[in-house]
């Protein structure tokens, strides 16, 4: 019995589907393992253990004969938690793709030990380490017990919470009123002046000094209480 022409062009037309569709899932390989590859490299400048997992990779639109593919994530993606990145043939075809990735990263953060008040300054038995995912915790959680000991907190708060470096204010290493050493530094030079600061300012933040000549200036705060000033 012969099969209606019809019917024969329809199993036809469903077998190329089969065999196009099948042609373009192989294609899906080396993006993944392009992006794999790229997403290992990246992972190694985050603070803690990294694991990726690849999202859905859209391929079903994409021209054939793909010859080399880059990867790149861009500037203002956020390198951890969920993300993407940029796939695009540089040879034998022209396409680009964004795929969806996530990207776990297990660090050790801070996170007060007691109750703080606003104001104390944070010592080693006020704060202890708990490992979490990056990408579950604030933005600026703190990991480092060296960028909390000696600081204030600046507002009250209660056990167990974690630290950011918006709770906590950096020691001052000026004083309003206070004198100071100028020192100025140039290509092959530098001098120094005494002054009086005009405001409060902790390591790296802008201070103004009175010169003994009635000047002025503007410097920067460092560690050792003097103030910097470069030509």
């Amino acid at each position: 019995m012969h099969m209606p022409v019809a019917a024969l062009l329809s199993a036809f037309f469903s077998l190329f589907l089969l065999i196009g569709s099948a042609a373009r899932a192989a294609d899906v390989e080396p993006i993944q393992r392009a992006i794999e590859e790229f997403l290992q490299v990246q992972n190694q400048s985050l603070p803690g253990k990294a694991r990726s997992d690849v999202g859905a990779i859209n391929a079903g639109s994409l021209s054939a004969g793909c010859r080399n593919v880059d990867v790149s994530m861009d500037a203002a993606a956020r390198p951890w938690g969920r993300t993407h990145v940029k796939v695009r043939c540089t040879e034998g075809a022209t396409w680009s793709l964004y795929v969806p990735v996530q990207i776990h990263v297990a660090v050790d953060y801070l996170v007060s030990s007691r109750p703080l008040r606003a104001g104390q300054l944070i010592a080693e038995a006020d704060i202890t380490l708990r490992q979490g995912d990056l990408a579950e915790l604030p933005a600026d959680v703190l990991t480092d017990p060296a960028h909390a000991l000696g600081q204030s907190a600046n507002v009250s708060l209660p056990a167990n919470r974690p630290l950011r470096a918006a709770m906590l204010n950096q020691p001052l290493v000026v004083k309003q009123g206070q004198n100071v050493k100028v020192v100025a530094a140039g290509a092959g030079f530098q001098v120094s002046s005494e002054g009086r600061a005009l405001n409060n300012a902790a390591a790296g933040q802008v201070v103004q000094v009175r010169l003994a000549s009635g000047e002025v200036i503007r410097g920067i705060a460092r560690n050792d209480g003097t103030v910097g000033v470069s030509n």
